[in-house]
C-alpha cells in the first residue's frame, strides 16, 4: 500500500500552488512527528496567505511539540503568592525607590494647555493606522494578455496625457484624472488598474468598501479624506476604488445617510475648492456602472469610462498558459480550449484549470504516482464549469436598449453587437 505521506509529497511537488494540499501535507508531517518539515510546509502557505488559519494551527502545534523535551512531565505548579513573598519587606522596597511611577489606574486631570498636545497625538495615531495599503506596482499593460482594444483606449485617453505633462500644461490640462473601468465580473479590471499604476510609475492605493465604511457617524467620511490625503502626500499616486457601485451608489435610492455622505465626501475630495489633486489619478472599477451616482460621472470626476471586455482569443490563450504553466501537463491542445471557452471570464478560466487539475490530482493520489493533466481532464472540467457572465450580459443588454440616451455606454453597445447579443 502506498504511503500517504509519500503520495502527498509527490502531489505537492506536482501542484506547488495548491495551498489546501500543502496544508494537509503539513498536518500529516506533524502527526508523524516530523515537526520541522511540518513548519516549513506551513510557512510556504503563510507567505502567500498570511491569514490561513489551518496553516497557523499547524505551525503552533508543531512548534509546541518540537519544544517539548522527550519524556518530559508537566511542570509543577508555582507556589502561591503568600509562599513566595512572605519574607519581602514591602515598606523597605517602597522607600528605596526615589521616583515611584504613577499607578496605572489613577485618573489624572488634563490641563488646558495639554489639549494641543493631545490633538497632535490623536492625529499621529490616526496616521499610524492607514486606511489602505500603499505600494509600488511592477506590472505593465504588456503583462495583460490580449484586450488590445481596451489597452489602446486606456493609453490614448488616460496614459498619454499623463505621461507628457509639458504638452498637457501647454493646453491647460492639469495632472489629474478620473477613469472608470467597467464590465463583467472576473475580467481583470483590478489587474488593469495595477498595470496603469505601473505604467505611470506611481504609488498604488487600493480601497474597498470595508476600508471606508465605519459604524460610527462621521468616520466613513474621515476615511475617504484620509485615503485622498495619503495619495496627495505620495503623489504621483493611483487611488483605486474597487466595487465603485457599492462605495458610490446612487444617493437617490439610498436610505442610509452614511452611504450618501460617503458619496458627498468623494465629490468634495475630487473637485472641491480646497482639493489639491495634481499627480493623483483616481481610478475605479465596477460591474454595474449604471448603479454609480450620476454626479460621480460628471466632467472633472470619473468622466472617462472604458469597457473591460471578456477576454478575447489571444487573452484566453494567455490566461490558460499562465494557469497551466506550473502544473504537469501532457497533450493539452490550447487552440481547442480557446475555441471551447468563448464567453469565459478570466476567473472562469482559472476555475476551469483548477477543476481539471483536481481530477488529475485525485487519480494521482489514488495511484501513488503523479499523472499529468490531459485533454480528457479539461473536457470533463468543461462539462462542469460554465461561463458566469450571462446575468451581466442580460442586464447590459437592457441598459443598452433603454438607458443609453446620453451615449455613455456606446462601447458596450458596440461589443454587444459584435457578439450578436443585440
Amino acid at each position: 500500500m502506498t504511503d500517504p505521506l509519500s503520495a502527498l509529497e509527490a502531489a505537492v511537488q506536482a501542484l506547488p500552488d495548491d495551498r489546501t494540499l500543502r496544508v494537509r501535507y503539513a498536518e500529516l508531517l506533524a502527526d508523524a512527528g516530523r515537526h520541522g518539515e511540518a513548519i516549513e510546509q506551513a510557512s510556504v502557505v503563510l507567505r502567500e496567505a498570511p491569514e490561513d488559519e489551518a496553516a497557523k494551527a499547524v505551525v503552533r502545534r508543531a512548534a509546541l511539540a518540537a519544544a517539548e523535551p522527550p519524556g518530559s512531565t508537566p511542570a509543577a505548579a508555582p507556589p502561591a503568592p503568600s509562599d513566595r513573598h512572605e519574607d519581602i519587606d514591602w515598606s523597605e522596597l517602597e522607600a528605596s525607590i526615589a521616583n515611584p511611577t504613577e499607578p496605572p489606574f489613577v485618573e489624572r486631570v488634563v490641563a488646558e494647555h495639554d489639549e494641543e498636545l493631545l490633538a497632535e497625538a490623536a492625529e499621529t495615531a490616526e496616521d499610524a493606522d492607514p486606511v489602505a495599503e500603499l505600494r509600488r506596482e511592477t506590472v505593465r499593460l504588456a503583462d495583460v494578455g490580449g484586450l488590445e482594444v481596451v489597452k489602446r483606449r486606456i493609453d490614448e485617453s488616460f496614459l498619454q496625457p499623463m505621461a507628457h505633462p509639458e504638452i498637457a500644461a501647454a493646453f491647460g490640462k492639469k495632472l489629474r484624472g478620473g477613469l472608470l473601468l467597467y464590465g463583467p465580473p472576473g475580467c481583470g479590471k483590478t489587474f488593469l488598474a495595477r498595470a496603469i499604476a505601473g505604467e505611470l510609475g506611481a504609488h498604488f492605493i487600493s480601497v474597498t468598501l470595508s476600508d471606508v465604511l465605519d459604524r460610527f457617524i462621521g468616520e466613513s467620511e474621515k476615511n475617504i479624506h484620509r485615503v485622498f490625503r495619503t495619495a496627495r502626500e505620495h503623489a504621483p499616486a493611483v487611488l483605486f476604488f474597487d466595487e465603485m457601485d457599492a462605495i458610490g451608489a446612487k444617493r437617490s435610492g439610498n436610505t442610509f445617510s452614511s452611504f450618501r455622505n460617503v458619496v458627498n465626501q468623494i465629490l468634495v475630495e475630487m473637485d472641491g475648492v480646497d482639493s489639491q489633486n495634481d499627480g493623483v489619478y483616481v481610478l475605479a472599477a465596477t460591474n454595474h456602472p449604471w448603479e454609480v451616482d450620476a454626479a460621480l460621472k460628471r466632467p472633472g470626476r470619473f468622466d472617462r469610462m472604458v469597457l473591460v471586455r471578456p477576454p478575447d482569443d489571444d487573452a484566453r490563450e494567455a490566461i490558460l498558459r499562465v494557469h497551466l504553466r506550473r502544473r504537469p501537463i501532457e497533450g493539452i491542445d490550447l487552440g481547442d480550449l480557446v475555441r471551447r471557452t468563448k464567453g469565459f471570464s478570466g476567473a472562469d478560466l482559472e476555475h476551469l484549470v483548477t477543476t481539471a487539475a483536481e481530477k488529475a490530482m485525485t487519480e494521482s493520489i489514488r495511484t501513488g504516482s503523479v499523472r499529468p493533466m490531459r485533454m480528457d481532464d479539461m473536457r470533463a472540467a468543461l462539462k462542469e464549469v460554465k461561463p458566469s457572465i450571462g446575468p451581466w450580459v442580460q442586464t447590459a443588454r437592457n441598459v443598452a436598449e433603454y438607458s443609453n440616451g446620453s451615449g455613455e455606454y456606446d462601447d458596450m453597445v458596440e461589443w454587444l453587437r459584435e457578439e450578436k447579443q443585440l
